[in-house]
């Protein structure tokens, strides 16, 4: 998925809270953005899958509403987990790269229930991304996913309005677009070096061999 014009270059939080963003999925569930929300401590930065000391490192760069990505996930990611990740040669690195203010709010979301869910969060969004991106309310529709999880509607509106973690997100997004040079989703990096083709599963398991 290419990037919107609207998220090219520098990209602040108000952009996307203010200018039909996060504040707008909040208003369109019912739910008042405090001036100042956050402190909550949910997990910031780079999550992390596998061996923290794997001597090789893949990163992904993903949209929650991207359906490339969504294919990534279904197609190339278990294959990669199975062989590589299990087996300690492999740290996988997840990046949130959000498009959209939906996108934003599931990665919030996928944060809110800490790191140990993080993951299962990631498998369950993208799983039944046909369903909550084309919903009347996808806002109220992550709510529903966030309350599988384990997640409470209280719980999940001050995880909405903490803006340390929207900061973080959109820093990660800001960091991938100009010192990693993405410009769309999924983008996948081996040690450093970006995929052509992410979905070439046999090019990944290539380049992790020549690197090991």
């Amino acid at each position: 998925m290419a990037l919107t014009d609207k998220f090219d270059g520098a990209i602040s939080r108000r952009t996307l809270l203010v200018s039909g963003g996060i504040a707008t999925g909040l208003a369109l569930s019912g739910v008042a953005l405090p001036a100042a929300a956050q402190g909550a401590d949910y997990p910031k930065g780079d999550m992390v899958l596998g061996d923290p000391d794997a001597p090789v490192e893949v990163i992904e760069y993903a949209s929650m509403t991207c359906p490339h990505c969504r294919r990534f996930h279904e197609e190339v990611y278990p294959a990669l987990k199975k062989e590589w990740v299990d087996t300690g040669k492999v740290r996988f690195v997840f990046r949130e790269f959000p498009l959209d203010r939906y996108a934003l709010q599931a990665s919030m979301l996928a944060r809110c229930g800490g790191e140990q869910k993080f993951f299962g969060f990631i498998d369950l969004l993208f799983k039944q991304q046909a369903s909550w991106t084309s919903a009347s309310d996808p806002a109220a529709a992550l709510r529903q996913i966030g309350l599988l999880g384990g997640i409470s509607s209280d719980a999940f509106d001050a995880c909405m309005a903490d803006e340390s973690l929207v900061d973080s997100i959109l820093a990660t997004r800001l960091d991938g677009h100009q010192r990693m040079k993405v410009s769309g989703t999924p983008s996948v990096y081996v040690n450093g070096e970006k995929v052509g083709d992410p979905m070439d599963y046999a090019d990944i398991s290539s380049r992790i061999r020549s690197a090991l």
